[in-house]
């Protein structure tokens, strides 16, 4: 497949162009013409880049790339080697950031909601970001951190009490806590997000909300999961997911 057919596909189906984002979405690194070959990867790390280079990878895809807002501008050190690693060996990186946490089927949060059984009843926050939602059926906190816990495979760090009821819940992949108040003025029991920070407990005690971190690559494994799995369909592409650790 030509690289520019395959970035004009990704650019149409995420819509890049209607959110204002931190980064540079779509082709942000320029390699080879022809693609046949995709590793996809949550965050464009080394570890990433070599597993691409052993594969012997055409494109990268991932929800974290590079070229982020206030980032230096010089070409040393890390990103000297990240930059060559992709130009010595030809590999295009795509990159796409707020469109694959909000795409209603491909993104992180629609792929939380799919694997989990967690029905959509709509969106909020900057840019809609967020969703909201319900469990299929009724139950307590404890209950959703036991299928999280399976799901991501680890323990999320979680303010609340286990027996608590749970019914209207919430959900933002990645680093997404800023949400929480609107969440909470939203009427629901608990809100899923990927990180937290030290103010967020009180708000979750004082609230009465829970709030459950539960990793920010662990979230955000599943939309470029499914992407990278749809293109191999589509197109007769050799597409393969591969989840380099974070603990974070």
């Amino acid at each position: 497949m030509k690289r520019d057919a395959l970035v004009k596909y990704l650019d149409q189906l995420l819509e890049p162009g209607k959110f204002r984002d931190y980064c540079p979405n779509g082709l942000q690194v320029e390699g080879r013409s022809e693609v046949q070959r995709i590793v996809a990867g949550v965050t464009a790390s080394q570890a990433l880049l070599d597993a691409a280079v052993a594969r012997k990878a055409d494109a990268i895809l991932v929800h974290h790339g590079y070229f982020w807002k206030g980032d230096d501008a010089c070409i040393t050190g890390i990103r000297r080697q990240r930059l060559g690693t992709l130009i010595n060996h030809e590999i295009n990186l795509l990159a796409y950031h707020l469109p694959l946490d909000a795409h209603p089927e491909w993104g992180n949060n629609a792929q939380l909601a799919k694997r989990l059984g967690w029905l959509v009843e709509g969106r909020f926050g900057e840019q809609e970001i967020a969703w909201l939602g319900r469990l299929a059926e009724p139950g307590d906190l404890a209950t959703l951190v036991g299928r999280l816990t399976e799901q991501l495979g680890r323990m999320p760090l979680v303010i609340g009490e286990a027996a608590r009821p749970l019914r209207r819940i919430a959900w933002c992949s990645g680093g997404a806590q800023g949400y929480f108040e609107q969440a909470i003025a939203l009427g629901v029991d608990a809100y899923i997000s990927g990180e937290i920070s030290e103010q967020t407990v009180h708000l979750a005690r004082e609230s009465g909300v829970a709030y459950i971190a539960a990793g920010h690559h662990a979230t955000e494994r599943y939309g470029v999961q499914a992407l990278v799995a749809h293109l191999a369909e589509k197109f007769g592409l050799d597409g393969e997911f591969v989840d380099v650790d974070n603990p974070v």
